[in-house]
C-alpha cells in the first residue's frame, strides 16, 4: 500500500505503508538510536511528533511486553528506511507492524531517510502529515496549514495519568513523589532499584497536595512539547522549591529553569537519540547520553548568583544540567535512565538519593 509524507515546506516523500491505515500530522523529527524502537515509540515525550529512525533497518527483533516505556505508543507516525520482513529474538512476541496496527500508528517505509534527516538538519524540525488515504498534494498542504505546532501548546495534559498510583521495593528507605508529565517506566524502575517508594501523581497535582504526602524527595519527570505555556506546572514547582530535595529530568529540568526565572527556546531540530556527548563540568567526565527534547533552557537567562551550571552538551554547547547553590535542587536535560541507550549517567539517581539522605 502506498504512503506519503508531506512536509510543511513542500518537500514530499512517497513510500510504502506499514502499521495502521490512516492519516496523522505532527512535527517530524529524527532519532539516531540504532536499537530501542519500542522504547522510542512508547516514550510520552514524542507526543505530537512523527519520528524518523536514521538507522536503516528497523523491526528485526520484534516487540515484547517488557520494553515499553508507558501504557501505549505516543508517536503520531513512524518513518523508516526498511521494515524488516522477519523478526527474530527469544523475547519477541509479535512483529513491529502488528504492534503498530494494534495501536493505530501509521508508518511509512521505503523512503530516503538520510535525505529526510539532512533536510530536517538544514531547515529545522517542521510540521508534516503522513497519509495512506489522501495523496492529493493540495489537499494535504491545506490540512497541514491547519495543524497546530508544538510552541505554546500543552501536550502534558494528553499524556499524564488520571489517578495516582504507588510503587514500592521490598525495602523502601525513601518516599518520592513523581510528578508525571509523561514519565518513562525506566525512570520509575531506577528509583525503585534505589530503595525509593514512589507515589506517581498527575501533572496538575498542587504543591499542597504533594507536600501533604510528606515525601523525602520530588522527581519532576520528562514530558512532551513546550514547557513555557504550562503556568500551572511552573507555579507548583516554585511553591515546592526549598521544601524537599528535587530532581528534574528533561522536561522537568526545563520546568525548573522556568521556575528559577529563566527562559526556554526551541532548538532547530532537537536532540533525539542515544549517542549525545555531555560533559560533567565538575569531574571532567564525558557521558554518552540518551536525549529526547525539542526545547532547551537558555543558559544566559538563569540567575547566575543562584544557579550553577553542571553539564554541557558537547555537540552544541547547550545546557544539560544545573544545580541550585543553596537549595537541594538539581536537574539534567538528558535521560539518566537510558531505555534505550548507554548506562553512563545512572549515577544521577544515586546523587538524588544522597541528596535525600543528607537533607
Amino acid at each position: 500500500m502506498k504512503a506519503i509524507l508531506v512536509l510543511e515546506d513542500g518537500k514530499v516523500f512517497v513510500g510504502r505503508a506499514f502499521g495502521a491505515e490512516g492519516e496523522k500530522g505532527g512535527e517530524v523529527v529524527f532519532n539516531t538510536s540504532m536499537t530501542g524502537y519500542q522504547e522510542i515509540l512508547t516514550d510520552p515525550s514524542y507526543k505530537g511528533q512523527i519520528v524518523t529512525m536514521t538507522y536503516p533497518l528497523i523491526g528485526n527483533y520484534g516487540v515484547n511486553k517488557e520494553d515499553v516505556e508507558s501504557r501505549r505508543p505516543f508517536v503520531e507516525g513512524f518513518v523508516v528506511k526498511e521494515l524488516s520482513k522477519i523478526y527474530s529474538n527469544w523475547r519477541a512476541e509479535r512483529s513491529l507492524e502488528e504492534y503498530l496496527k494494534e495501536n493505530n500508528i501509521v508508518g511509512i517505509q521505503g523512503i530516503d531517510t538520510r535525505r529526510l534527516t539532512l533536510h530536517i538538519r538544514e531547515k529545522g524540525a517542521m510540521k508534516a502529515i503522513l497519509s495512506t488515504q489522501d495523496f492529493n498534494l493540495e489537499s494535504l498542504k491545506k490540512k497541514l496549514s491547519t495543524l497546530p505546532g508544538l510552541v505554546g501548546r500543552d501536550l502534558v495534559k494528553e499524556v499524564t495519568i488520571k489517578k495516582s498510583f504507588t510503587l514500592s521495593p521490598a525495602q523502601a528507605r525513601y518516599k518520592v513523589v513523581v510528578a508525571d508529565r509523561g514519565v518513562k517506566y525506566s525512570i520509575l524502575r531506577e528509583l525503585v532499584k534505589n530503595e525509593c517508594k514512589l507515589i506517581v501523581v498527575p501533572a496538575d497535582t498542587s504543591a499542597d497536595e504533594i507536600l501533604r504526602l510528606k515525601p523525602d524527595g520530588i522527581l519532576l519527570s520528562n514530558g512532551p512539547g513546550d514547557p513555557a505555556p504550562l503556568s500551572y506546572v511552573i507555579k507548583t514547582t516554585q511553591k515546592l522549591l526549598g521544601k524537599v530535595p528535587i530532581l528534574g529530568i528533561c522536561f522537568g529540568h526545563q520546568i525548573l529553569g522556568l521556575a528559577f526565572g529563566g527562559k526556554t527556546y526551541k532548538l532547530k531540530f532537537g536532540h533525539h537519540g542515544a549517542n549525545h556527548p555531555v560533559k560533567d563540568l565538575k569531574s571532567g567526565r564525558i557521558y554518552i547520553t540518551v536525549q529526547n527534547h525539542g526545547f532547551c533552557v537558555d543558559i544566559d537567562s538563569l540567575p547566575k548568583k543562584e544557579i550553577k551550571i553542571t553539564h554541557i552538551n558537547l555537540n552544541d554547547q547547550t545546557l544539560e544540567g544545573m544545580r541550585h547553590m543553596r537549595l537541594p535542587v538539581f536537574s539534567v536535560q538528558f535521560h539518566p535512565e537510558a531505555g534505550p541507550g548507554p548506562y553512563d549517567a545512572k549515577i544521577i539517581f544515586k546523587e538524588f538519593v544522597k541528596m535525600m539522605k543528607d537533607a
